[in-house]
């Protein structure tokens, strides 16, 4: 019987990208980088300069009919004032923008030391949660004797930058699918012994449960290719529509490109999306491997699936646009000839508990690119995937 086994690895890091409940962003080179390294407390007296958005304060405007010199009882001279147009404020100022990413730490180390996904929902929604939700569920499935005890760590708060978009009064607060939606705020937060490690993270607003929660965290591959975001004179940043045509790439066609990428290594879409770089070759670079993991005997194949999550959020650069999103595919494993199975790896148990003649497996994940507003390639800056999902499939042995 073939073993499930391939060139990556079960959990997130089967995409080179360590996994984010257990671990802070990359460690230094010096260090070892096991699973559940604590970020390092540091000492900086360097206070994060407040990056937030903009959108322009309109001025008042008011406007008078002419008046007549002479005027009877019939008519009567018409003023016509335009109310003051109210003026954008932040969702929430730098410092509550910052307790909420040390409130997400401290409990987010709660919620990994009991497993407690319960706890874990007041602090995490979307993507991450679905992705560190996964991970729990892998988890508990092993022995506890292969399970590593988990080390409490924090995001380092004078290392992290943060980027809160201005909102006006009525306006929603971001750019989602659904009209409405919750504001948000971005923050890109850095560790390692120089700082050379970056995350990129995103909180939304939870309206019903009246809490700011955790949707996205990316590490970024090379920080050094993040785009300035654009600033106001305030220092608050400014939103923009990630579906939007005035960027050279929308964020559906971000997401078609690294389903390609996936897909066919980039050959059809992928390589003519983006430009090459750390992240794009890791996506390719899976393909490759795993598409011949198994030689003659197994096939691999993957694909596009519907976006669970299809919000995305995307700031201001002075070339175009942040834009961190999520995607969703599927890696399907079949065997090739009748009387083969594959077995199911140690990990795989908690969703697989049977060999099977094929397996198909689905994997929600974020991404993080730079776009340009001229048709030029995009950057994929950064992302990190997890199996959210697998199950028994039937193989085409015509295939």
């Amino acid at each position: 019987m073939l073993p499930s086994t391939c060139a990556l690895p079960p959990t997130s890091d089967r995409y080179g990208q360590p996994q984010h409940r257990r671990r802070p962003p990359r460690p230094a080179p010096s260090e070892s980088r096991p699973r559940s390294v604590p970020i390092p407390l540091h000492t900086s007296v360097r206070r994060t300069a407040l990056l937030l958005t903009a959108a322009a304060v309109a001025l008042t405007a008011s406007a008078c009919s002419p008046c007549s010199n002479t005027h009877d009882s019939t008519t009567a001279t018409r003023h016509r004032t335009t109310q003051p147009t109210p003026a954008a404020e932040p969702a929430l100022a730098k410092h509550e923008a910052l307790a909420q990413i040390a409130r997400y730490s401290k409990s987010n180390n709660k919620a990994n030391a009991a497993g407690d996904t319960k706890l874990l929902d007041t602090i995490e929604d979307g993507p991450l949660y679905a992705m560190s939700s996964a991970d729990f569920k892998e988890e508990a499935t092993l022995p506890r004797s292969d399970r590593e005890p988990y080390r409490p760590w924090s995001y380092d708060l004078d290392a992290t930058d943060v980027y809160i978009p201005r909102v006006k009064p009525g306006q929603q607060c971001w750019f989602g699918v659904k009209p409405g939606q919750q504001c948000w705020f971005a923050a890109v937060t850095r560790s390692g012994s120089k700082k050379q490690y970056a995350r990129m993270l995103v909180l939304a607003e939870n309206t019903k449960a009246k809490r700011w929660e955790m949707v996205a965290a990316v590490d970024i591959d090379d920080p050094e290719q993040l785009p300035g975001i654009t600033l106001d004179k305030d220092g608050y940043a400014t939103a923009v529509h990630a579906s939007s045509t005035t960027l050279a790439a929308p964020v559906g066609v971000l997401r078609t490109a690294i389903a390609d990428n996936f897909a066919t290594g980039g050959e059809k879409t992928g390589k003519k999306v983006f430009t090459t770089t750390e992240a794009s070759r890791r996506q390719i670079k899976v393909h490759d491997q795993t598409t011949r993991k198994f030689g003659t005997r197994g096939t691999t194949r993957f694909e596009s699936a519907d976006t669970q999550f299809p919000d995305a959020y995307a700031l201001k650069t002075a070339s175009g646009a942040l834009v961190i999103f999520s995607h969703t595919h599927t890696q399907h494993d079949a065997v090739t000839a009748p009387g083969l199975q594959i077995v199911p790896d140690k990990i795989d148990r908690a969703w697989l508990n049977a060999p099977a003649p094929a397996f198909t497996y689905t994997f929600t994940c974020s991404d993080v690119a730079a776009v340009p507003a001229m048709p030029k390639p995009s950057s994929l800056l950064g992302y990190g995937c997890r199996r959210t999902d697998a199950k028994p499939t039937g193989p085409d042995f015509s295939l």
